[in-house]
């Protein structure tokens, strides 16, 4: 008879941890209490028009297509993509700059910048892939289930390697000069909610993947990876329960046995659990002994990712002068800009990233019409100093519009609304679960890191895993795939 597994969440990683434990042999079952499966990876449809809700950048595609892959399939019957070039442009307030992932095209914009500047790219370049050799062979794609895993002179001398106590700004400012291009070669680490300003060096790697293998589209928009993994997980024989809210992960003897849906308890040989870790450790595990060191206070004490202000707007017309589908306008000040983010502030001046899927699928908007989606990295609710209501949400649409206005081919931008939606903070927190509304989780710092951060295997009950954004390896899809690989390896050595 198989074993069972109830998966507490159909996000990202819930759902591809559901595929490889029934691929593997399990009878999987997923509780998810929205109406639909995908998490933050989801869809808004409004007045004829489709948006992604949260994220639209497809990075590693070899990491999608595996969740496809293991399960015998063809990535293309499930995700068709294409790659992006250029990939998208950075807006400056007196000029804008085309960024592609082609090195050569890349190199000879470059020269025209600075040529000092080339040898210091293609220096960071080199630098950083060697450092990402060593941190995606020996720490982002392995677990740490032990302290001896990372207190080990082999494992020590390569977290030396890395070089991580410096930031990534000040990293990057050490190979160029010029700061359009460092602000292109930083801002990538609000990908996983973090500051540039003061985040860790090493993920100053986020870029050197967009630069070497591209960044890419999913026909449909992201929530295409959503479905398709929904729909691989029933092939498969696995079930999806939507609008089904987990009370509780039952634990008996320190282990887990269950969940509470409903008040009634469903048994099952594991737990899975992909709701953000802060908020299960805070609601779903009421045995206090069972939360180890993550009691509640220490939950609260613990540092949280940037959350996101994202607009959906829907256009009566065509933007035929905007070339590319992923744009990033920079404020003239970026770096007081990510200063306030993080230390609460309202944003003067924000800097945001605009998304427009319907500039390559047509089928996400009405004929002649265009989706525009908009996100400003905004503070988590636990460090914004002031309150997310209809006033709030104006004054950042206002700031954005008005930006928007002084970008060639944007002029009529807010005349051209006729649909418009909003995902706020308080909406990350109350739809996903995302504790103090952090759209990234746990805060990728170096004390929140690694074997720093909570593990896939809970250490403190027997057959309960975690996997998602606050567990190793961190925020962002790609590494969020490679959390529900870890988690559910564990889970069958364990088995084994």
């Amino acid at each position: 008879m198989k074993k069972t597994v109830s998966v507490v969440g159909a996000g990202v990683a819930g759902l591809a941890s559901a595929i490889r434990l029934q691929n593997a042999g399990y009878d999987v079952t997923v509780y998810e209490k929205e109406k639909m499966a995908g998490g933050k990876m989801n869809q808004l449809k409004k007045d004829g028009f489709t948006f992604d809700v949260g994220p639209s950048i497809v990075m590693m595609p070899e990491l999608y297509n595996e969740v496809f892959e293991v399960a015998g399939r063809d990535p293309k019957d499930y995700i068709p993509m294409q790659r992006l070039d250029p990939m998208y442009s950075a807006f400056f307030d007196d000029e804008s700059i085309e960024v592609s992932s082609d090195l050569v095209k890349l190199v000879e914009h470059l020269e025209g910048i600075s040529e000092e500047d080339v040898v210091g790219f293609l220096a960071y370049l080199k630098d950083i892939y060697e450092r990402f050799i060593i941190a995606k062979k020996y720490f982002i794609e392995r677990p740490f289930r032990n302290s001896s895993d990372f207190y080990n002179p082999f494992i020590l001398r390569q977290a030396m390697k890395l070089k991580t106590f410096d930031s990534a700004n000040h990293s990057i400012g050490k190979f160029v000069k010029d700061k359009r291009l460092q602000q292109i070669l930083s801002f990538q680490t609000l990908y996983i909610g973090i500051s540039p300003l003061n985040g860790p060096s090493i993920y100053s790697i986020i870029p050197m993947i967009e630069y070497l293998y591209g960044i890419w589209f999913i026909k449909g928009g992201m929530y295409t990876m959503a479905s398709a993994m929904e729909r691989l997980l029933i092939e498969l024989g696995g079930k999806i329960v939507c609008e089904a809210e987990v009370d509780e992960i039952v634990i008996e003897n320190k282990q887990a046995t269950g969940i509470k849906l409903n008040g009634e308890k469903i048994v099952s040989d594991f737990v899975m659990c992909n709701a953000d870790f802060p908020y299960a450790m805070k609601n779903l595990i009421t045995d206090e002994k069972a939360k180890g060191k993550y009691t509640d206070k220490k939950i609260d004490s613990m540092k949280y990712s940037c959350s996101c202000f994202v607009m959906y707007l829907g256009m009566d017309r065509k933007y035929d002068k905007v070339k590319n589908m992923h744009n990033f306008v920079f404020s003239k000040d970026l770096d007081e800009n990510l200063e306030d983010i993080f230390e609460g502030k309202l944003l003067d001046k924000a800097s945001f990233y605009l998304y427009i899927a319907s500039k390559l699928d047509e089928d996400l908007a009405p004929e002649g019409k265009e989706g525009i989606y908009i996100l400003v990295p905004v503070s988590d609710l636990s460090t914004s100093q002031y309150e997310w209501n209809e006033e709030t949400i104006q004054y950042y649409r206002n700031q954005v519009l008005n930006k928007l206005k002084t970008i060639e081919g944007f002029e009529t931008v807010e005349e051209d609304i006729i649909s418009e939606s909003y995902t706020t903070p308080k909406d990350f927190e109350s739809k996903f679960n995302a504790y103090n509304g952090a759209t990234f989780g746990l805060r990728p710092t170096l004390t929140q890191s690694n074997h720093f951060r909570p593990q896939a295997k809970s250490k403190t009950v027997e057959n309960l895993y975690f996997t998602g954004s606050s567990t190793h390896p961190g925020a962002g899809v790609p590494i969020v795939l490679t959390s529900a690989k870890i988690a559910t390896e564990e889970l069958i050595l364990d088995d084994k």
